[in-house]
């Protein structure tokens, strides 16, 4: 355990401290240590399978930012899918910021997904935001392509968007599925089935996309709501920071 701490001060950056601060502004600024994504992601695979790894796996919670996206990365990097749906149990609810709860895409996972739908569904239903991103990241991830089922535009329509960055991974969705389930996705704009806020990002994100064709985007940009009342506008607040995610 240790060790594996040393090795992350090691790698640790100050200017990308600077960089990522802003960016997830819900992590105290001091647990921090600026370690960039592709030096986790290395330290990730030497650490694969080794009796270190898996005793890191077990001290939840860690102290530090940076520890979190290792074990994130590690759960990445898992190969047995059962294994993988333990840990995903254990670490979500200490998930705290949308980057950490991103770099988890474990591979094994799309080996298995009719086992995995209803982990995604119930994860989808947590009330943690960011266990709730988690899920709705995994159905845009697996479930839009040969195994999309409509039903799932229900699913995802149906969660709660209080919180920005499960408000945000929704809108991310409906972007997604407007690229590659266009005729099932664009109902739930023009039946206008989102709060308006996520129609207006989920719109806004396609129409930034190159995988829909300008005749699309112009039938999409003519779907955009009306400006936010207030009392949307309260409840859509934004964290503090630059992050779009």
């Amino acid at each position: 355990m240790d060790d594996i701490l040393a090795r992350l001060f090691s790698l640790r950056d100050e200017a990308y401290v600077d960089f990522m601060a802003p960016l997830v502004p819900t992590v105290p600024r001091e647990t921090i240590l600026g370690v960039r994504s592709p030096d986790i992601r290395r330290l990730a695979r030497s650490l694969r399978g080794t009796p270190e790894a898996a005793a890191f796996l077990q001290a939840l919670p860690h102290a530090y930012y940076d520890e979190n996206n290792l074990h994130a990365a590690l759960i990445a990097e898992m190969r047995d899918f059962d294994a993988c749906i333990a840990a995903l149990d254990a670490f979500l609810p200490f998930v705290d910021n949308w980057a950490t709860c991103d770099m988890m895409n474990p591979k094994c996972l799309g080996k298995r997904l009719p086992e995995l739908l209803p982990h995604a569904r119930r994860w989808m239903e947590s009330e943690h935001p960011y266990t709730c991103r988690f899920g709705i990241g995994l159905l845009m991830r697996w479930y839009l392509g040969d195994a999309f089922e409509p039903r799932y535009l229900d699913w995802a329509a149906a969660v709660p968007t209080g919180h920005y960055y499960v408000h945000m991974m929704v809108a991310w969705y409906f972007a997604t599925a407007l690229t590659k389930q266009y005729d099932a996705a664009l109902p739930y704009l023009t039946a206008h089935r989102l709060d308006r806020r996520t129609h207006n990002k989920a719109i806004q994100k396609a129409c930034e996309s190159y995988c829909i064709p300008p005749e699309r985007k112009e039938e999409l940009r003519g779907l955009r709501g009306d400006a936010l009342s207030s009392e949307a506008k309260k409840a859509a607040k934004k964290p503090t920071g630059k992050s779009e995610q």
